[in-house]
Order: structure tokens, then C-alpha cells, then sequence
């Protein structure tokens, strides 16, 4: 399998689909050679659930949705044991948790409980009910989605969950262009139906494998190195970023040199991915009468600070 060809051809499908946004949609694809997990921040109605979708199609993986409400229970996504009497015993009911990629729609809409719930499937791909433990299949992939936490009806994901996602990334409305051809092209669930699977759930985890492969040397980890040092020096931010952090910047940092046909990391794969992969971890330090940038301009204006050894 031509690992680079593939993934082109893996966005160019996307990018029919998800007009205008390729930037993001490339995100996304690093996001899951990497084998991590994605949240989406943004206003309803830009694309996210699509953009989903469309992944799972192209990928060629088992997909599940779940609208993430006030009332949704544990139960209602790991799934539940229940008594049947023709067996004589409790029988586990499995929940959509355990379709490869799932949709976690809304996901600050549910209670601190039902968010902690994706907790163990996220982190060790695995749930437990009931004293027992459930292998979930691979790959598996979660994709989040959350509106701004200034909307009514929401609960901020606690650091502990915010720490689960890989990236953090957000659609943005499209420009005059790309809104131009979404109100004069096709309906978009037509277009998803059409799209066809073109990698299996085998090729990508060979994909992932060769991730790992991708050479990092001795200098780029010194300035992966210099930069975690940067977040923890309380210039930039209240608290640094953890070693599990760092650890997932790299990965981001190599799947970003497989989707550009290298198998060594530039400083430009890390410095391409680091907003997305970091700036979700972390609380920016507001100077005394200043009302300070947000996170991800925070680590862009440390990223100018640092310099390449």
C-alpha cells in the first residue's frame, strides 16, 4: 500500500464533502493515523457531524452516533446487563460504545457522569460493567463534539477529559466561496451515501503502525523538549503540559510527516499540529490589567518565542 497516496486520495474524497475546510479535514486524518481522538468546538451547524461521518465512510469503519442530553445515562452508551430468563442469567447488551468510530454528539450537553463515562473506552479502548471488562474493537476512534461553553445547557469537559483528546479543532463558517458552492451543490447526506470505503479497518491500523515508524531525530525531540519546557516556565501558562501531552504532540507531529510523504519529522510537522494537540491542555496567564489571548494564541505567540536549535 502506497501509504501517501492513499491519504491523498483519503482527503480529496473529504474535501468534496467538507467544502473549503481542508486545512481541518488534513487535521482530522492526522488525528486518527495517530490513534488518538478528536473533539470538534463549534456553533451548530458548520459541518461536524458530517465531517464524522464522511471519516468513518472513507475509512471504512463501523460508525455510531450518540445525542449527548441532560439525561443521558452511562447505561445509554457502554451499554446494559439484563435478566433473561431463557438463559438464566444476566446477559450484557452492548452500547454504541463499541462501534469503531462514535460520534459523541454534544458531548458537553450530558452530566459531569455520563461525560466520565467515555473515560476508560477512550484512554485503555475498554469498558467495564458489572465487575467485567469489554475489549473494544480497533481501531477505535472517538469524535466529540461540543458547542461553546457560553451556550445554555452546557458543562465545561473537565482537564482530565480534555486531556483524552488528541486535537481540539474547530470548523469555523466557510468564506463567500466555499458557501457559495454548499447552497448551489447537492443535498450533503446524498453525497455521504455516495462516498465509498476506501481503506479498511486493517489498512489503517497498518497506517498507524507506520506512524510509529516515522523517524524522529535526536534535535527535534530537544525542541519538543524546549517548547514543553516553555508551557511549564509560568511565562505562557498557569500549568505546563504533562509528559501523556508530549507524548501526544509527537505522535500528531509524525502522523503530520506520513500525510506529507516523509518518514522523518520536520519542525514544521510539530509546529503545524501544535495549536490543535496542546492549546486545549492549557490555561493561559492573564497579566494584571490585560485581557489576554485566548489559548490557542497563546501557544502560537510562545511558538514565536521559541526558537530551532
Amino acid at each position: 500500500m502506497d501509504a501517501q497516496r492513499t491519504i491523498q486520495s483519503l482527503l480529496a474524497q473529504l474535501n468534496t464533502v467538507i467544502v473549503g475546510k481542508s486545512a481541518q479535514v488534513q487535521d482530522c486524518v492526522a488525528c486518527l493515523l495517530a490513534g488518538g481522538h478528536l473533539l470538534i468546538e463549534d456553533v451548530p451547524g458548520v459541518g461536524k457531524t458530517t465531517l464524522a461521518q464522511a471519516l468513518a465512510r472513507s475509512f471504512g469503519l463501523q460508525f455510531a452516533r450518540v445525542q449527548f442530553t441532560a439525561d443521558l445515562l452511562p447505561s445509554d452508551l457502554l451499554g446494559v446487563s439484563v435478566y433473561e430468563r431463557a438463559q438464566e442469567g444476566f446477559i450484557f447488551h452492548r452500547g454504541p460504545v463499541f462501534a469503531q468510530v462514535l460520534l459523541a454528539d454534544e458531548i458537553n450537553r450530558a452530566s459531569p457522569r455520563t461525560q466520565s463515562a467515555l473515560l476508560e473506552a477512550m484512554e485503555e479502548k475498554q469498558v467495564s460493567i458489572d465487575g467485567e471488562t469489554h475489549a473494544l474493537p480497533r481501531p477505535f476512534f472517538v469524535i466529540a463534539t461540543q458547542n461553546p461553553n457560553d451556550q445554555l445547557g452546557t458543562y465545561a469537559l473537565p482537564e482530565s477529559q480534555l486531556d483524552r483528546f488528541l486535537m481540539r479543532i474547530s470548523l469555523g463558517y466557510p468564506d463567500r466561496a466555499a458557501e457559495r458552492a454548499l447552497l448551489a451543490g447537492g443535498d450533503r447526506r446524498a453525497l455521504l451515501e455516495g462516498m465509498l470505503p476506501l481503506l479498511s479497518g486493517e489498512d489503517l491500523l497498518a497506517l498507524q503502525d507506520a506512524v510509529l515508524a516515522v523517524h524522529t531525530s535526536e534535535p527535534l525531540l530537544d525542541y519538543v523538549l524546549d517548547l514543553i519546557a516553555a508551557t511549564r516556565s509560568g511565562r505562557w501558562f498557569v500549568q505546563g503540559l504533562s509528559p501523556r501531552a508530549g507524548i501526544a504532540l509527537v505522535r500528531a507531529a509524525k502522523a503530520q510527516a506520513l500525510i506529507q510523504g516523509r518518514d522523518y519529522v520536520a519542525p514544521d510537522d510539530v509546529q503545524a499540529v501544535l495549536p490543535q494537540t496542546i492549546a486545549h491542555r492549557l490555561v493561559p496567564v492573564v497579566p494584571a490589567g490585560e485581557a489576554g489571548r485566548g489559548a490557542v494564541e497563546q501557544v502560537q505567540a510562545m511558538l514565536e518565542a521559541v526558537p530551532l536549535r
